[in-house]
């Protein structure tokens, strides 16, 4: 910055180049070896022009750059309040080692500090028509509290050693102007603290050291950018803490080593950009509480955040939030279920952008839920992440076919497995056909409607005599003889077959174990072996239909949960 001791400027000319002296001169001048006196008149700023507090400004000048042998200034600097400053106070290229004090003071022409090299400026409580201040270098700080600036404020370039402090200060310029100019400026703290700024503030490409903020201010440029705080570092916090801010907050680009607090503030811009976070980083948190509200786009694509602190009813309405690329680390005092965060993702539109659908955000939310230890939470963000990303990937397709195939295809892995993000789902679907092929099969086994599944015991003479009553013969061809048959009245042939004690050593049908050795292609438990639906029977046709239908269904969800467990159906 700059450094302990600063060659000053000489004064041009003498005190009596002056003279004769106002009466406020006079008594300046009287003053001036003990250093107290720092009054004129009562010391309020003057509201009209009274002659007994005039002073002029090339007077001032004259005294601030160590006057002369007669009139040489303490060494604590030129201290004034309550001043009418008439003239243009032109330190341009100048410099002096001591303050300047124009506290409560009134200046008619707009003060140029324009390259400069000082020690501090204090013009808390003045009335200035404008400040012109580029390239200013201040070994301490420069001081606006509560001052009155009807005209621009130019710190461009300019380089402090203390704080801008402009609490409490009123500055405006004419509708749609920048009042604040203050672009590469470096310095330790801004402070706009309970200010009000009727025009812009432009801080782009300004160093700080601590912090800026600007709480409880307001700032009006409506329709245009308000703050202008791109490509800024901040080694602090950006506090916007209960300010009132009408028109766009643009911090494109920027670094803040602290937080970024909007706590209970106010951005209006609607139907733009109110608040431009993209590519900003902000290593600690970012705060959106307690009746903050934007009226506009809240841009963060592509931001990167230490933590969030939001509410749900702080959130941008529907359309204006973009969250493309924005990495962020927690949750802290905030909504940390899937179904407040996903009506927060919601609220991003990608067809603004034109644009179908950003996959990064969901996949960056379901990160943190998954670090927070939140896995149910985080696995219903990624679902809806897949079916939304299918959708637009569905609406890309032109073809008619295609579009068909993957409404059915989408459709399948959704209800089956959750399009990959819950295999188990497939067992529950398992354990459903499951239990309804028991009813099935049991339902075939009272009807008679199965039969073995083997040739040779179908050519049998069990079997076949038991398919007729006992008052019925048939020829059988493996004994060349005539047999009658073996079922009782109102007998079925498989129950008939059952009690011959030529069947005792042929498996059982066990309709649970057949719909499971049915189902799960895996298993082979040798009910399929020896038992099959006859579609000869009553409703054996039915049964032999969802025989089939099951083994493809099987077949089906068993290869879908591992085609899920292994990752395979899942978006990329």
């Amino acid at each position: 910055m700059i450094g302990e001791y600063w060659p000053w400027s000489q004064p041009s000319g003498s005190l009596a180049d002056f003279q004769p002296l106002l009466p406020a001169e006079a008594e300046v001048v009287a003053h001036l070896s003990s250093g107290d006196f720092d009054r004129v008149g009562d010391g309020s700023r003057p509201e009209t022009d009274e002659p007994a507090r005039r002073i002029r400004a090339s007077f001032l000048r004259f005294l601030i750059l160590g006057g002369d042998e007669n009139s040489r200034p303490h060494e604590k600097g030129i201290r004034l309040s309550g001043a009418w400053i008439t003239g243009v106070l032109d330190l341009e290229a100048c410099r002096t080692f001591r303050d300047i004090g124009l506290k409560d003071c009134r200046f008619d022409s707009v003060p140029v500090l324009r390259s400069a090299i000082i020690n501090r400026v204090f013009l808390d409580g003045s009335s200035l028509p404008g400040l012109q201040a580029e390239r200013l270098e201040v070994r301490g700080g420069l001081y606006l509290r509560g001052a009155k600036v009807t005209g621009e404020v130019n710190l461009v370039s300019s380089r402090l050693g203390g704080n801008v402090e402009c609490d409490g200060a009123l500055i405006e310029v004419p509708r749609g102007g920048v009042a604040v100019w203050a672009e590469s400026v470096e310095a330790r703290s801004i402070l706009f603290r309970g200010a009000e700024i009727r025009g812009g503030v432009n801080l782009s490409g300004a160093d700080l050291q601590a912090d800026l903020d600007l709480a409880g201010a307001k700032v009006a440029r409506p329709g245009d950018v308000a703050i202008n705080v791109v490509a800024i570092e901040v080694a602090g916090s950006v506090v916007l803490r209960s300010a009132a801010v009408e028109g766009e907050v643009r911090m494109t680009g920027s670094r803040v080593g602290a937080d970024m607090d909007f706590t209970a503030a106010t951005v209006a811009n609607a139907g733009k950009a109110a608040v431009d976070m993209s590519r900003t980083t902000v290593t600690g948190a970012f705060f959106l509480r307690k009746g903050a509200a934007i009226d506009g786009l809240l841009d963060m694509s592509g931001a990167s955040v230490g933590t969030i602190h939001d509410e749900q009813a702080c959130w941008p309405g529907r359309g204006d939030l973009a969250l493309n690329r924005c990495q962020y680390g927690a949750f802290i005092d905030g909504p940390v279920r899937a179904r407040e965060r996903l009506d927060w993702l919601s609220r991003q539109t990608p067809e603004r952008w034109k644009e179908d659908f950003w996959p990064q955000p969901y996949e960056q939310l379901a990160n943190v839920f998954q670090h927070m230890g939140h896995d149910e939470d985080a696995r219903a963000v990624l679902i809806v992440k897949e079916r939304l990303q299918r959708r637009a990937r569905r609406q890309r397709a032109r073809n008619p076919v295609i579009l068909w195939w993957r409404r059915v295809l989408d459709w399948v892995l959704a209800v089956t497995i959750a399009y990959g993000r819950q295999p188990l789902l497939a067992f529950v679907w398992l354990t459903l056909f499951w239990l309804i092929g028991v009813g099935v099969f049991w339902f075939g086994e009272r009807h008679s409607t199965f039969k073995p599944n083997s040739a040779v015991v179908l050519r049998s003479p069990e079997w076949n005599l038991c398919g007729m009553p006992t008052t019925e013969q048939r020829f059988l061809a493996s004994t060349q003889a005539m047999a009658y048959g073996r079922a009782a009245e109102g007998q079925t042939q498989l129950n008939c077959f059952r009690e011959q004690w030529e069947a005792a050593s042929y498996p059982e049908l066990v309709p649970p174990m057949y719909s499971l050795d049915t189902l799960l292609p895996v298993l082979d438990m040798d009910q399929k072996s020896y038992w099959r639906p006859d579609p000869s029977k009553p409703y054996g046709r039915m049964v032999l239909a969802y025989f089939y239908f099951q083994s493809v269904i099987g077949w089906a969800l068993s290869l879908l949960a591992v085609a899920g467990f292994s990752g395979l159906v899942k978006s990329r």
